[in-house]
């Protein structure tokens, strides 16, 4: 094979120490993305994997895990025979979302990289101030839905109840398109069908062990899968009687106001580039809601609690 480009990359095999994350990202903040070969050496020598269907999920998986802004639907890692040898190709393609970096180090010179010619190089923080300055934050309004024969019967029932009947540019008012006219994974995540698992358990003790209901809410427009949580978990949300001499006193196991709050929180504020849904569990001493995602891109820890506001979900 012929020898390292400013499109290609060889890495002899993969391995822990190799930082194939570095070599991705360069590649997602290029203009053109580019190939990155797993088995073959620094001159062009092919050498071959032993493991190539194992190697070929652990990349997917530290592609998924450890890179942010999410590289959904912008890499692909595809199996090659070169000279009786099996090789792994990794193609990625230059990112929307620039700058690309390692989730670890956030948006420093040591979680962004750049492509120089044929080497991967840290890039300036100046530079990556610039990239983010200049990109939007609403990442799923940008991402294209893998389908697009998508219908929205459940969101024009939830808007004809608010008295908000959705007329024929609903789709580009609610900005469930991307620049190019196509539906967007928002539009994807409010549709009558998609792959969104949400999921409400219950437990019969203080742990994971005996799980004694499990109930499906997702495979359905958002809104839906929302208001099918609420009244799920309305009806646990139970009402304790003390009686004393003087008087009959109820409460609810959970503030109702507050709980509605912290579920519709849950659905609103989740990062779904994530592929991973809200969770909701019920344990015989609490009730736990998980949210997925951390703080979003370009929010410190330090901010967040200065009440500095960045929606993850527009």
């Amino acid at each position: 094979m012929k020898g390292e480009t400013n499109r290609i990359e060889y890495k002899a095999k993969l391995t822990k120490e190799l930082d194939l994350e570095k070599e991705v990202i360069a590649f997602l903040n290029s203009r053109e993305g580019g190939l990155i070969y797993i088995g073959v050496g620094k001159l062009g020598k092919v050498i071959g994997v032993s493991d190539i269907d194992g190697d070929m999920l652990k990349i997917k998986d530290r592609i998924k895990h450890n890179i942010s802004p999410s590289a959904l639907g912008l890499f692909d890692v595809v199996p090659e025979n070169h000279q009786g040898k099996d090789v792994i190709k990794i193609i990625m393609a230059s990112g929307s979302e620039k700058p690309y970096f390692k989730r670890k180090y956030g948006m420093t010179s040591k979680g962004c990289y750049q492509r120089i010619g044929s080497s991967t190089e840290p890039m300036p923080q100046k530079q990556i101030d610039t990239l983010f300055a200049s990109r939007t934050r609403n990442s799923i309004g940008k991402i294209k839905s893998h389908h697009q024969d998508l219908n929205f019967e459940q969101l024009r029932i939830y808007y004809e109840e608010k008295q908000k009947p959705l007329n024929d540019k609903f789709k580009r008012n609610l900005e469930l398109t991307t620049e190019k006219g196509m539906l967007n994974y928002a539009a994807y995540l409010l549709a009558d069908m998609n792959n969104i698992s949400i999921k409400v358990a219950k437990y019969s003790g203080a742990n994971r062990v005996n799980l004694i209901e499990s109930n499906e809410y997702g495979y359905c427009s958002l809104i839906k899968a929302t208001k099918n949580v609420l009244n799920k978990i309305e009806v646990e949300n139970r009402t304790i009687t003390k009686i004393t001499s003087k008087e009959r006193k109820e409460t609810r196991l959970w503030s109702a106001v507050a709980l509605r709050e912290a579920i519709i929180n849950a659905f609103v504020h989740n990062d779904y580039t994530r592929e991973v849904s809200p969770k909701f569990e019920i344990f015989s001493d609490r009730l736990e809601i998980t949210s997925a995602g951390s703080l979003p891109e370009g929010l410190s820890k330090k901010e967040f609690f200065e009440g500095y506001s960045i929606p993850r979900n527009k």
